[in-house]
């Protein structure tokens, strides 16, 4: 009877645990619009002491809610490269390397075919899509390529259960724990190319890419520049496991939202993307003033820029990536008269969007290791 009763005990306390952390979860729209501007105001700082204080405790939480207050050690395995392919101005190959053991990341890394002094680095993780999934998709491809072809050597990394990264199911519950490492662990890889100058590193991505990385600029000092695009939003979390599966932004009286997590960047450059159809239709007048006042903070005001297009949608379109390409080709030395034509505008023609079986790490002439780590069960007990 005592067994009985001391196991019904135990799975009604687990069952309670279940509850209070998924009431911790903060998805989708959380916050009203009201409701965001109201938490931005309200959390409004005025000293730069105010603002690192708070800090700290942001950066705590999200460590925490993720559960990696320290990172897995680092796998020694040799990275898999193959599949080298000239382009016009640039190279793609096909890239495979552990972030832990039997886990891999995996993604084409873009090259300029220009010999220079040093290069920029950046790293591109991309949002959600289907068919093709997102590093195969066109606004993906093409974004990588001309930022090659600017001077940068360029990191585009699968999302979990993505791409090649089919290893588990995207929607795991430790997605986001997972992400992370990952974009760490890629961050790692392309400081480690030949060439390229760990003062010259910075990520871009959209949607659920632009989450991955705010967080990474967040939480990781190496990130010198940052571009999220579509994603800084007062009153949306991000909708799905892979951004607010854990619980980095609510702990009991304890709260955030995505705009002080961004905010977390400063007072490294860092520009903000949004439109007018989605959850960042109000940057201008309530997301983007915030993050500059932090910036002025640290008398850095004029490194924070954002470019809306209010009649524009959710999308790493042609516009945005200009938006980017110049802010980057001003903050890390990438040369945008490379990618410019006779009238001063973009041309993307040369960065050529190749099809998924070209750029796939894995096939039947390059096989998963067999140490690979497949299935929701194994990962999570891994994680």
């Amino acid at each position: 009877m005592k067994v009985v009763l001391l196991f019904t005990f135990s799975v009604f306390c687990l069952i309670n645990l279940a509850a209070a952390q998924q009431a911790e979860l903060c998805q989708g729209a959380y916050f009203t619009e009201a409701q965001g501007k109201e938490f931005l105001e309200k959390h409004a700082v005025k000293t730069k002491l105010e603002w690192e204080t708070r800090a700290t405790a942001i950066k705590k939480q999200i460590r925490e809610g993720m559960d990696l207050q320290t990172m897995p050690a680092k796998p020694t395995s040799k990275p898999i490269v193959h599949s080298k392919r000239e382009m016009d101005g640039y190279t793609i190959e096909n890239v495979a390397f552990e972030s832990m053991p039997g886990i891999y990341v995996t993604g084409n890394l873009y090259k300029p075919t220009k010999k220079l002094q040093s290069y920029a680095g950046i790293l591109c993780p991309h949002g959600h899509g289907e068919n093709p999934h997102g590093r195969f998709r066109e606004q993906t491809q093409k974004r990588c390529a001309t930022l090659a072809r600017m001077g940068a050597v360029v990191f585009v990394l699968d999302m979990v259960g993505q791409g090649d990264s089919k290893y588990c199911e995207h929607k795991m519950p430790k997605a986001l724990k997972l992400q992370t490492i990952n974009a760490v662990r890629a961050l790692d890889f392309l400081i480690a190319q030949p060439g390229v100058d760990p003062e010259r590193i910075a990520v871009t991505g959209e949607s659920g890419g632009g989450t991955q990385t705010f967080l990474l600029a967040a939480l990781d000092d190496r990130v010198k520049v940052s571009a999220p695009v579509v994603m800084v939003s007062s009153y949306f979390f991000g909708g799905c496991v892979c951004e607010s599966g854990l619980p980095i932004h609510k702990k009991g009286e304890y709260q955030t939202n995505n705009v002080e997590i961004a905010a977390l960047t400063a007072p490294r450059p860092m520009i903000l993307v949004s439109d007018g159809g989605d959850w960042t239709k109000n940057t201008p007048e309530v997301e983007f003033p915030f993050i500059q006042n932090v910036y002025g903070l640290y008398g850095k005001k004029d490194q924070v820029e954002n470019v809306h297009l209010p009649n524009e949608k959710h999308d790493y379109g042609p516009s945005k990536r200009d938006a980017v390409y110049a802010f980057f080709a001003k903050h890390i030395g990438l040369d945008l008269k490379a990618v410019t034509d006779a009238n001063g505008k973009i041309d993307e023609n040369p960065s050529k969007v190749l099809e998924q079986k070209d750029l796939e790490v894995f096939n039947a002439t390059h096989p998963r290791p067999a140490n690979a780590v497949m299935g929701d069960e194994a990962i999570m007990k891994l994680l």
